[in-house]
């Protein structure tokens, strides 16, 4: 069935890209092909695209531009900050802290460095999502490299206190590098490396309205890596191999439209309020997934529905609505996610979760659309299972 209503509610997963982005791109696939390594005008002038774009993303985070790394994204950023510098550090210690809620290209790369000698802590959150900053402080021991926490949970929004772990890094004697994976905040929320001590900053444009296929690591002046590749010296020696021009191109334009939208945050937070007023008064019996108001983000709201996931999924889309059932990076895999798990969510709470992630270009009626298809859909489906779970138990 087509319908010709389009809601779009998983922005954590990827955004549209923007028409400004797709023209600053085409551009430079036409006009700006040359290898910025080469010495000729093409080559000057792929360069200067590139430059200007590293100002625009520096410009977002307020760091130098030669501390900003392009990478083909935020999983390869975060396997360039994780790897690299334990590698880079292993002569003085082989113990990293990270939270159970992280996203699965950090934790995966943490289980690839435990398999190369390192020790890896991996610290509880509570009920709503969120870590206390003084369990980072109860791991740290003499031989902590890294502490790797994200900034913003993409399946249900919960804010980490980066800026509290910053500082109680940053009054040890001995230092202790910090990774922020910024991939769900990035230009959405305030982000300050340099205030809240930040060493790594792995961020995304694909989540920004940009294009699939680049990002960026923050690389703070003096943090030394070791590359995750052989080849040339492109990004400071940190990630060789000839730029994606037009990618990062786009993402630098991405970047600085929503820089510029100063209001975004304020519109997705009271969007973020009706949908979930809207679904509490048009659904009983629903669950809320996620942290107080002061610790949510304003794009991400987690709400499990008594109804099986997948199937208010396809329900949804069959009336225009697109929502994801967690992460879109494991979403296909029959296990259930490790972030509401780890919340201590169970059962069919845990198997009828449903994350909506909004963006700026989310609007008032995309959210009474999905309240009042909700509210139809949910007790329909309801109605369906228990009738299936009376036929199987005769």
């Amino acid at each position: 069935m087509v319908c010709s209503r389009f809601v779009y509610l998983d922005n954590s997963a990827t955004t549209p890209v923007r028409p400004e982005v797709v023209a600053a791109m085409e551009q430079a696939l036409r006009e700006t092909f040359g290898n910025p390594s080469a010495r000729h005008h093409l080559g000057l002038a792929a360069e200067k695209a590139l430059q200007e774009a590293r100002e625009q993303v520096a410009g977002v985070l307020g760091v130098a531009p030669e501390e900003i790394i392009f990478t083909s994204g935020g999983t390869e950023a975060n396997n360039l900050a994780l790897k690299g510098l334990a590698r880079a550090l292993r002569r003085r210690g082989r113990h990293l802290i990270t939270t159970m809620v992280e996203h699965p290209s950090v934790l995966n790369t943490c289980r690839q460095l435990e398999e190369e000698g390192f020790a890896v802590t991996y610290l509880p959150v509570d009920a709503s999502g969120c870590l206390d900053a003084a369990r980072v402080a109860a791991a740290l021991r003499p031989d902590t490299v890294l502490v790797s926490i994200m900034h913003v949970n993409n399946e249900v929004g919960a804010v980490q206190p980066i800026e509290a772990v910053g500082r109680l890094l940053a009054a040890r004697p001995e230092k202790v590098y910090f990774h922020v994976d910024a991939v769900q905040s990035f230009a959405r929320l305030p982000l300050k490396p340099g205030a809240w001590h930040l060493d790594l900053v792995s961020i995304s444009a694909h989540k920004i309205h940009g294009p699939k296929g680049v990002g960026a690591l923050y690389v703070r002046r003096g943090t030394r890596l070791a590359p995750l590749m052989g080849g040339g010296d492109q990004e400071g020696g940190l990630r060789p191999g000839t730029e994606n021009v037009p990618g990062i191109v786009g993402f630098g334009t991405a970047a600085s439209l929503a820089a510029g939208d100063a209001a975004a945050g304020e519109r997705m937070a009271a969007l973020r309020r009706r949908l979930w007023e809207g679904i509490s008064r048009a659904v009983p019996e629903v669950r809320y997934n996620g942290p107080p108001p002061e610790r949510a983000a304003p794009h991400i709201l987690n709400v499990s529905f008594e109804v099986q996931a997948e199937v208010l999924l396809h329900a949804l889309e069959a009336v225009g609505i697109y929502v994801s059932s967690g992460a879109a990076c494991h979403s296909r895999r029959p296990e259930p996610s490790h972030v509401l798990a780890a919340m201590g969510l169970k059962g069919s709470a845990l198997a009828g979760a449903i994350r909506f992630s909004l963006s700026p270009l989310t609007t008032a009626e995309d959210i009474d659309y999905t309240v009042a298809k909700l509210g139809e859909l949910v007790p329909q489906l309801r109605r369906y299972q228990g009738r299936r779970r009376t036929t199987r138990g005769k």
